[in-house]
């Protein structure tokens, strides 16, 4: 679904939207006096955003997977699924997995971290399967409003350029929950798209996205998106932002043909049909749903989430303690 306007350019929504997140906001009031947290017997992290729609959540869980790694830890990544088909079905995923069964970010988790990733609707039961396989640290991607899995520490991503919008709740505006939900996580990261220290400044940890080299689908090579300048290209974008990805590439110096589509958008081969004989640069999160119709002029531009080293000791610093 695309996000309508008035969440972002200062339009005022129209009076159903706003009736509708007032029956909205009660609803999740209504629910959260119910729900009563699940501990599990390891550290449960969770990154998640307070908007609909993607704010850079999927490039942090993969660093902070791989930091983790890299300190020792064994962490599992638990995850919904967005999207999947047969979605009351727990499944393991690996890189290979068929998006279409365990949503697209949670192949693309696997693929790029190694780590073992769990799909359930039911986090907590996700949770312990995780355990249950080794894994001594639990990283729940997009898991700030699932509140029955008890959390030990919790991330949230802001974007950088639309922040919260107009700060109304859905459908009037872009907000799972109210901002002041944002004064009880234990880290907030801007995802400033390029390098800055400005959000430090206000409690805020700035992350940058590092584009690597462009990466074929099919066979061949990867090249720097150096050898794309100065030439035109269709890129193809189906995430919360698809132009945060076409501003990327034109920063590159390449000229671009957008296609932007829908979030988590479900690819067929005629939807990559441009006609014309062009290469097509996509997101990672749009190559792994791809592959199976992809062809030889066809390429996946990945990202890094770049943090500050200070960043890293202070979350690495909490989760010890927990151990």
């Amino acid at each position: 679904m695309k996000a309508p306007r008035y969440w972002f350019d200062g339009s005022r929504p129209p009076l159903h939207a706003r009736a509708l997140a007032r029956i909205y906001g009660a609803a999740s009031r209504l629910r959260l006096k119910f729900v009563r947290p699940r501990k599990v017997s390891k550290p449960v992290l969770v990154i998640g955003n307070l908007i609909a729609g993607g704010s850079g959540k999927t490039p942090l869980t993969i660093a902070v997977v791989a930091r983790l790694q890299a300190a020792g830890w064994t962490p599992g990544v638990a995850s919904r699924g967005y999207g999947r088909d047969d979605a009351g079905t727990p499944r393991w995923v690996e890189p290979v997995t068929d998006p279409k069964l365990a949503g697209d970010e949670p192949v693309l988790v696997a693929a790029r971290t190694g780590a073992r990733v769990r799909v359930d609707a039911d986090r907590v039961a996700a949770a312990k399967a995780l355990i249950a396989a080794g894994c001594d640290i639990v990283v729940c991607d997009d898991g700030l409003q699932h509140y029955r899995l008890r959390r030990d520490v919790e991330i949230e991503v802001i974007d950088g350029v639309r922040r919260y919008g107009n700060g109304l709740l859905i459908p009037a505006g872009p907000m799972r929950e109210l901002a002041t939900r944002s004064a009880d996580v234990d880290f907030r990261v801007l995802n400033t798209g390029s390098a800055t220290d400005v959000a430090a400044e206000f409690g805020e940890w700035p992350m940058r996205l590092e584009t690597g080299q462009a990466l074929p689908l099919v066979g061949g090579r990867a090249l720097p998106l150096s050898r794309f300048a100065g030439q035109r290209v269709h890129a193809v974008a189906g995430i919360g932002d698809p132009e945060r990805f076409f501003a990327t590439l034109r920063s590159h110096g390449i000229a671009v043909v957008p296609h932007a589509f829908a979030d988590h958008h479900r690819y067929t081969a005629e939807d990559l049909r441009f006609g014309s004989d062009l290469p097509v640069l996509m997101t990672e999160k749009d190559a792994v749903k791809c592959m199976r119709f992809a062809g030889e002029r066809h390429y996946s531009v990945p990202v890094s989430g770049e943090l500050p080293e200070a960043f890293w000791i202070a979350l690495l610093d909490r989760l010890t303690k927990l151990r």
